[in-house]
């Protein structure tokens, strides 16, 4: 019997597939990538037709020889890495670095980790598609020299440790751009009118508005004088029935952004999610820009709605992409049995997502919603302008059933049942409601991933991966903005009085937003000035379409990098060579009373305040910006104020309270401790009674944060964390597992689970290029 080598690139995904086979097939893996660039120099040979330099990744050194080893007993190597592109050069890869020979290894792909699947695969075998690696090594290349060249730039010109992406700037200069636009709004003030009226039996309470807005509070107030004593007429009743479709299934980005919406899981947390759904065989590829379902997907579908709601509520389709580039050689995502609409022996997080897209999917394959549409026309006898009331009623759930869409109101009563053509209303009150215009929405993680495919900007491997690492180079954060608290006028006309108040607004939040540091504005801008082409959005759309191309075999894989090189490295060689007084960003505000220049600039650590110079004989002073500071606009009184910290503001108890400035914002030293000031306390005039308030609220917080504690090892404790419990022990944090109550652990107990962690980070270190697995 022949000995069968099966090679996947995640453990988990190893360990479903061996489950579907035999004795004589041994299932490994590859964890992710096991060859890349040369780190030393560019890794390219540009001159010898960008004939890429790999080596072994230093970390999969061990697992090429486990893999060598399992090569020489196998009769036969079956290549099963994901279908996509990535997938595709890990098989190639495999293939190379193995040496395997055509005869002994073959390259199985499949879209779902199913018994039926695995086996189909291995029946319908092929060899690995060279133009899927091409397209691969060159988007990898591309990427290598614009990071290569770029970095080395923005490092002279700006600041070290910088680096700049392709598809990463522009990703970041929507983010700039959207900021822009917010700090360009200008607010404008308006007034809706809202009418209440009765029907004549003064059993049926219509509420309507005026089809006209006015820009002033005395343009409002004439309007509601006028129509103190009007009559109020039904001029008009208009029906229509409309149908609504639901929603086609998931790809990538569309799961990425309801799971936003409905769920509150990022973009990372999805596809983490994700992943282990579809490696434990429940769902289908989740890398895809299809919304195709495959037959056994539409029959599995049909076969449930009717069991589940009937035939009226069944109606089959299959949808088809209107998203830039798409390449649509994949399924959406669905589950593999539709039979499931829950799954056990799995976390929360899991069972919410997975639910998610069972509802998508059996949905897509439901009936259409219908709906009664009302439009009633209130006129006023002595005005031109309309009060106006829709009304909208579901006649027929459809695929609401299965999955509520956010902008269907589920209202059941019909309104023109009740209401009369020429009806004179009773009107019981009038108010006219100030609103303020809003300015552009920043971006989520799931809005910017929608922009990005909207513009055909990366593809759907590239998204999590792109907003991953904009965060973590600094060049975006994610934060909750507060919107400043405002007072509304609110007119009311009542039994024919009229009255005013002001009416004070809740703060609202808003929540997650993508907000640009300095550091990405100003390596945006460089950007931008100097390198217009590479950021222009066409630009990175139109290589994209060329990587498609070479996927699909119509462009030789070089031709591309030829074009960009040429274009690119001539206009590095200019910008290198230009002298520039001060490094981008930086400038000076003026001087402090001993005359000596204060500066605004940036750093290793963020941008600071730099006094004097490094030519004085003085040492220069340094003073970093606060969090809600920014280089673009801080002013020289702001600047010199920084240098007042730190300052002690008095003793609690018989030790000093210290107020400092930090990287991360002002706070309060005492006792060896730190504690954030926050937002609505003033650093420059926090008073000694403001700080014990936060000393003593830090402390009760302390003590409710430990759990449990140890004698015989003081490092080790159970402490209470803002995601649940965790063991902390020298300065590591462990989880601990969900079914375990975090007070009952005996300290045996939490050294079983150090343990276990500890083994399963050492099996996962060093796999920063691999796909992350867990």
């Amino acid at each position: 019997m022949e000995k069968n080598l099966v090679i996947v690139e995640s453990p988990a995904k190893a360990k479903t597939i061996k489950k579907f086979l035999g004795k004589n097939y041994t299932v490994l893996s590859s964890y992710g990538h096991i060859r890349d660039l040369k780190k030393k120099n560019l890794g390219v040979d540009i001159n010898n037709n960008f004939n890429p330099e790999y080596i072994t990744l230093p970390d999969k050194i061990e697992v090429i020889k486990q893999l060598k080893k399992a090569v020489k007993s196998a009769d036969i190597v079956w290549l099963a890495s994901d279908e996509d592109r990535e997938g595709e050069a890990i098989a190639w890869h495999l293939f190379t670095t193995l040496k395997l020979k055509e005869k002994k290894s073959k390259r199985i792909v499949f879209h779902e980790i199913t018994k039926n699947a695995i086996l189909n695969a291995i029946k319908h075998p092929r060899n690995i598609d060279l133009n899927l690696v091409n397209a691969q090594q060159a988007r990898r290349i591309l990427d290598r020299i614009v990071g290569f060249e770029l970095s080395p730039i923005l490092w002279k010109k700006i600041m070290p440790s910088l680096s700049a992406g392709r598809v990463q700037s522009a990703a970041v200069r929507l983010i700039v751009e959207r900021e822009q636009e917010i700090n360009n709004f200008v607010e404008r003030s308006f007034f809706k009118i809202h009418a209440q009226f009765y029907y004549p039996n003064n059993k049926r309470l219509i509420q309507s508005e005026l089809n006209k807005q006015f820009e002033t509070e005395k343009e409002a107030e004439m309007f509601l004088k006028a129509i103190e004593n009007s009559i109020f007429i039904i001029e008009n009743i208009n029906v229509c029935f409309v149908k609504k479709s639901p929603p086609p299934p998931f790809t990538t980005s569309s799961l990425q952004q309801e799971a936003f919406k409905k769920i509150g899981y990022n973009v990372s947390q999805t596809m983490s999610i994700a992943q282990k759904l579809y490696e434990s065989g429940l769902i289908t590829y989740m890398r895809t820009d299809s919304v195709k379902l495959s037959s056994s997907a539409l029959n599995s579908s049909k076969k449930e709605i009717i069991n589940r709601f009937g035939t009226k509520y069944l109606k089959i389709r299959q949808y088809s992409t209107k998203i830039k580039g798409a390449q649509e050689a994949h399924e959406a995502i669905h589950p593999t049995c539709m039979d499931s609409q829950i799954i056990k022996n799995k976390t929360v997080q899991e069972q919410k997502l997975y639910k998610l897209i069972w509802e998508r999917t059996i949905s897509s394959q439901m009936a259409d919603v219908e709906l009664e549409k009302t439009m009633l026309t209130i006129g006023i006898n002595n005005v031109t302008d309309k009060f106006q009331v829709q009304n909208e009623v579901i006649k027929f759930d459809g695929f609401l059933r299965a999955y509520m869409e956010n902008n269907i109101d589920k209202n059941i009563e019909t309104l023109q049942s009740t209401i009369k053509l020429n009806a004179i209303l009773n009107l019981v009150e009038v108010t006219a409601s100030e609103h303020f215009s809003q300015h552009p929405p920043r971006y989520t993680e799931a809005s910017l991933v929608c922009r990005l495919e909207k513009l055909g900007i990366g593809r759907p491997s590239t998204y999590a991966p792109t907003i991953y690492t904009i965060q973590k180079r600094g060049y975006v954060t994610k934060e909750n903005k507060k919107k400043e608290k405002k007072s509304t006028t609110v007119l009311t006309l009542k039994n024919g009085t009229i009255s005013k108040y002001i009416k004070q607004c809740k703060v609202s939040i808003d929540k997650n937003k993508l907000i640009p540091t300095d550091n990405g504005i100003i390596v945006n801008n460089f950007l931008i000035e100097y390198f217009p082409n590479i950021l222009e959005y066409n630009f990175t759309a139109n290589i994209e379409k060329e990587f498609d191309k070479i996927a699909s075999g119509n462009l030789e894989w070089t031709k591309p990098l030829h074009k960009f090189y040429n274009l690119f490295h001539p206009m590095v060689d200019k910008i290198s060579s230009i002298k520039m007084k001060y490094k981008v960003g930086e400038r000076v505000l003026g001087s402090d009373k001993d005359g000596k220049p204060v500066s605004v600039k940036i750093g290793r650590f963020g941008p600071f305040i730099q006094i004097g110079s490094m030519e004085d004989d003085e040492k220069p002073r340094f003073a970093p910006l606060s969090k809600d500071q920014s280089i673009k606009n801080i002013t020289l009184k702001d600047a010199l104020l920084l240098f007042n910290f730190p300052r002690t503001i008095g003793l609690f108890g018989d030790k000093p309270v210290v107020v400092a400035i930090g990287r991360f914002g002002p706070y309060l030293k005492f006792n060896n401790t730190f504690i954030s000031i926050p937002k609505n306390y003033d650093p420059h005039h926090i008073t000694i009674k403001n700080a014990e308030k936060l000393i003593t609220e830090k402390k009760e917080r302390d003590k409710n944060k430990i759990i449990k504690i140890f004698a015989n090892d003081k490092e080790l404790k159970i402490i209470n964390g803002h995601f649940g419990a965790y063991i902390s022990y020298k300065k590591i944090n462990y989880k601990i597992p969900q079914k375990i109550a975090p007070e009952t652990i005996s300290y045996s107990e939490a050294i079983q689970i150090i343990k276990k962690k500890s083994c399963k980070k050492k099996s996962l270190i060093g796999n920063k290029k691999k796909r992350i697995y867990n």
